[in-house]
C-alpha cells in the first residue's frame, strides 16, 4: 500500500521562525537546512538580521519569549513592515528526539505558516513604561522588607525585644528607637522616651524590652541593614515620583478624563507600603474613564496599581469575555474531558503579578463580614476549604473587572436585604439536601 500524505492549508506562506537564545538567535525561512541562518545578539547583528528577512520577502515572524532575551529584537522587528507574533514556549514544544536550536526555529517556522500558533498578551508602550516601574517598585518594596526581618533578627540576638512591645519595628515607634540605638544609646529607660502617643505598650514596658547585652557585630549589622531600608525607601519615594509622571502624562492627553472627579475613600486603609503622592482613587476613576474600582470591597491601592500597569487603559478590549480573561489570569479550570466525563478540573499552573493581586485582594475579602463577596467566600471556605475559596473569589474578581472595564458597567453588588431573602431559601435547600444525605445513609444501613 502506498503512503498517503497529510495535506494541511498554509495560513501564512511567507512566515519564518525565530528559536531566541542568550547569545545567538536561529532563523528559519523555510523548512531546509540552507534556509537557516544564525545571527548574534548585538545591535548590528539584529540590524542584519532584519535585512535578510525582507531581502527574502518575509512578511510574518514567530518567536518564543524566552526570558527577556526575545524584547530587542521584538522591538527591531515591531519598527519595521513584519508582522511579529510572540508565542508562549509551551506551544512550541517539538515531538520527542533530538533537540537542537537548528530544529526548533524550523519547527515554529512550520507551525507558524500552517497557522497552529496565536500570540502572547503585550500592552502598549505606555503601560509597559508604567509596568516596569511599578515592578521596580514591588522589588523594592520587597528588599525593605527583607531589611526589615533582619533587623529584628540582630535587635533580638542583642537581647532588644523591640518586635515584642511593637506591631512594626518600623513603624514611628520602632524607627525612632532603632535609630537612637544606631546612634550609640544603650539604656532601655531613654529609648522607651521615644515611644508614640498611639503605641499601646508603657514605657515601663518598652524600657524592661530594652535591656541589651551591647555586643557590638550585631549593631554593626544592625546599623548596615537600617541604612539599606532607609536607601530603599529613598528609591521608592524617587519612583513614585517617576510613576505619577507617566499617569498624569497619560490622563492630561484627554480632557474628558481630566474633567471627571470623584470622592475620597476614607475607608481605604493607606498602609506605609501605599504611594505617598499619588491619588489612585482619583488617578483610577479617570484612567479608566469614570469606572470606580475602588467600590469593590477587598481592592487596595496594591491592587488597582497592579492593575493599571499590568493590564493598561485599553488592554481588556483584547479580551472578548470573561472566561476568556479569567483564563488568561489561569484562574478558570482546565477541565479534561474523555468520554463525556469531566477526568481532571484543576486550575492550570502559571501565575502573572495580576492573579497574585486579585489572590491577596480575594484572601482581604475572606476578612470581611456581611458583603456580597465576603458571603460568597464564606459558603465556598465552608465547603472546600480557605485555599479554593480565594481562588473561586479571585476569578469572581476577574469577572467583575472584565464587566467593569470592557462593558462600562459601575460594581452593583446586591442589597442587603435581597440577599437575606436569598439567604433563607437557600438554607432551605441546604437542608433539604442534608436530609435527603441522612435518608440515603439511613436506606444503606441494615438493621442488626
Amino acid at each position: 500500500m502506498a503512503k498517503r500524505k497529510l495535506e494541511m492549508e498554509i495560513i501564512n506562506p511567507n512566515a519564518a521562525g525565530i528559536d531566541i537564545g542568550s547569545r545567538s538567535h536561529f532563523v528559519a525561512i523555510n523548512q531546509d537546512l540552507s534556509d537557516v541562518r544564525e545571527f548574534g545578539v548585538y545591535a548590528e547583528d539584529m540590524k542584519e538580521l532584519l535585512k535578510w528577512l525582507l531581502e527574502n520577502d518575509v512578511k510574518t515572524v514567530a518567536m518564543e519569549s524566552t526570558g527577556s532575551y526575545w524584547q530587542n529584537l521584538f522591538t527591531e522587528l515591531q519598527n519595521s513592515a513584519i508582522e511579529v507574533i510572540l508565542t508562549n514556549g509551551k506551544f512550541t514544544k517539538n515531538i520527542q528526539g533530538k533537540k537542537t536550536d537548528v530544529l526548533d526555529c524550523m519547527w515554529i517556522q512550520k507551525l507558524h505558516t500552517l497557522g497552529l500558533l496565536r500570540g502572547s498578551f503585550l500592552p502598549d508602550l505606555q503601560t509597559e513604561h508604567l509596568r516596569t516601574l511599578v515592578r521596580h517598585r514591588g522589588n523594592l518594596i520587597d528588599t525593605t522588607s527583607k531589611a526589615s526581618k533582619r533587623m529584628a533578627q540582630n535587635m533580638r540576638l542583642m537581647n532588644l525585644r523591640l518586635d515584642v512591645v511593637v506591631k512594626d519595628i518600623v513603624g514611628l515607634t520602632g524607627l525612632r528607637i532603632i535609630n537612637a540605638i544606631c546612634n550609640g544609646q544603650t539604656s532601655g529607660e531613654e529609648l522607651a522616651k521615644l515611644r508614640h502617643g498611639n503605641c499601646k505598650k508603657s514605657e515601663k514596658e518598652i524600657a524592661k524590652a530594652l535591656q541589651s547585652n551591647n555586643r557590638q557585630d550585631y549593631l554593626f549589622v544592625l546599623k548596615q541593614e537600617l541604612q539599606k531600608y532607609q536607601d530603599a525607601q529613598r528609591l521608592i519615594f524617587e519612583c513614585d515620583i517617576e510613576i505619577k509622571k507617566i499617569l498624569d502624562q497619560c490622563i492630561n492627553q484627554d480632557d474628558v478624563k481630566k474633567s471627571l472627579c470623584i470622592d475620597k475613600k476614607v475607608h481605604k486603609r493607606i498602609n506605609k507600603n501605599t504611594p505617598k503622592n499619588i491619588d489612585l482613587n482619583l488617578i483610577s476613576y479617570q484612567y479608566f474613564d469614570g469606572i470606580d474600582l475602588y467600590a469593590i470591597e477587598g481592592f487596595s491601592h496594591g491592587t488597582v496599581l497592579t492593575l493599571m500597569s499590568e493590564l493598561g487603559e485599553n488592554g481588556i478590549l483584547k479580551f472578548q469575555n470573561a472566561q476568556h480573561f479569567t483564563s488568561w489570569l489561569r484562574l478558570a479550570p482546565n477541565n479534561k474531558v474523555s468520554g463525556g466525563r469531566i477526568l481532571s478540573s484543576r486550575t492550570p499552573k502559571g501565575s502573572n503579578r495580576l492573579k497574585i493581586a486579585l489572590r491577596q485582594a480575594a484572601n482581604s475579602i475572606g476578612n470581611l463580614k456581611d458583603t456580597h463577596l465576603s458571603n460568597f467566600f464564606n459558603r465556598i471556605a465552608y465547603r472546600k476549604g480557605r485555599a479554593v475559596a480565594v481562588s473561586a473569589t479571585a476569578r469572581k474578581l476577574a469577572t467583575i473587572l472584565w464587566n467593569m472595564l470592557y462593558k462600562k458597567h459601575q460594581y452593583n453588588p446586591p442589597t442587603v436585604y435581597e440577599y437575606l431573602d436569598q439567604k433563607r431559601k437557600r438554607k432551605v435547600i441546604e437542608l433539604q439536601k442534608q436530609i435527603a444525605n441522612l435518608d440515603a445513609r439511613m436506606t444503606k444501613i441494615k438493621p442488626a
